[in-house]
């Protein structure tokens, strides 16, 4: 999917306070690294996922600019009286897997995702984002994640390091950590092999039983969000076969 981006700069001295009390990761980390988080509703589904990185006397967000729109306007219901400015950034994101250029940082999803460079320059160095999504399960905004629908442990953000169970209260920090430690996942992110092609968000049916959702695929192989208990060999998104690996 396109790599559009939309870098948000924000600055006052409640900036790190205030995202600390919404999102799923803990900002006391920032200065270490970049931050991979989520805003969710309060019923704990996915709204928008970003990356959070400490930049001087802001924090700069960096997020799908599909949900830029949506996501700024939340969080400005949000800050109420905080002493926190949201503003969009004139900088952009340059990402690769090759040779890190100076000032790039690493991607902290995963080590495989490479670097993240911000400056005047946006694009990739010709990565195979998609294929590379699929080998290391990496959901992605429009495709396995979904605003208003999807949970992000379903989506796998324990493994990518999107969520701090120690950090204390965020918005659907309930929900989320009952799924964590009271209830067993009965569906979530799986990669399938996959004969054919389909779009994405095709459902998935074996059996005349609804599966799941196909997501991104490549090189015969497709990212879903499926129902663990009724993954088998006869399963078809449209025209597309698919089976468990």
């Amino acid at each position: 999917m396109a790599n559009e981006r939309q870098i948000f700069s924000i600055t006052g001295k409640d900036r790190e306070h205030f995202l600390q009390g919404l999102v799923t990761n803990d900002l006391r980390h920032i200065e270490s690294g970049p931050i991979y988080a989520a805003l969710l509703t309060p019923q704990g589904k996915f709204l928008a996922d970003f990356f959070l990185i400490a930049a001087g006397d802001a924090i700069l967000l960096d997020v799908a600019a599909e949900q830029a729109d949506d996501l700024a306007r939340r969080l400005q219901m949000y800050r109420l009286r905080a002493d926190v400015a949201i503003a969009p950034s004139d900088l952009h994101v340059f990402r690769g897997t090759g040779p890190a250029p100076e000032g790039a940082l690493p991607d902290p999803r995963d080590a495989a995702l490479g670097w993240r460079l911000y400056g005047t320059r946006a694009g990739d160095d010709g990565t195979d984002w998609d294929a590379l999504r699929v080998d290391l399960m990496i959901p992605e905004t429009g495709a396995e994640l979904i605003s208003g629908e999807s949970y992000i442990l379903e989506a796998g953000f324990e493994r990518l390091h999107g969520v701090d169970f120690r950090k204390g209260c965020y918005v659907g920090q309930e929900v989320t950590a009952r799924m964590k430690h009271k209830t067993e996942l009965r569906k979530g992110l799986v990669r399938l092999g996959i004969e054919g092609a389909a779009p994405v968000g095709t459902p998935i049916e074996a059996e005349g039983r609804e599966v799941g959702v196909l997501g991104t695929q490549s090189g015969g192989r497709a990212l879903a969000m499926a129902r663990f208990d009724r993954l088998g060999d006869a399963m078809r998104a449209g025209a597309a076969r698919l089976w468990p690996e």
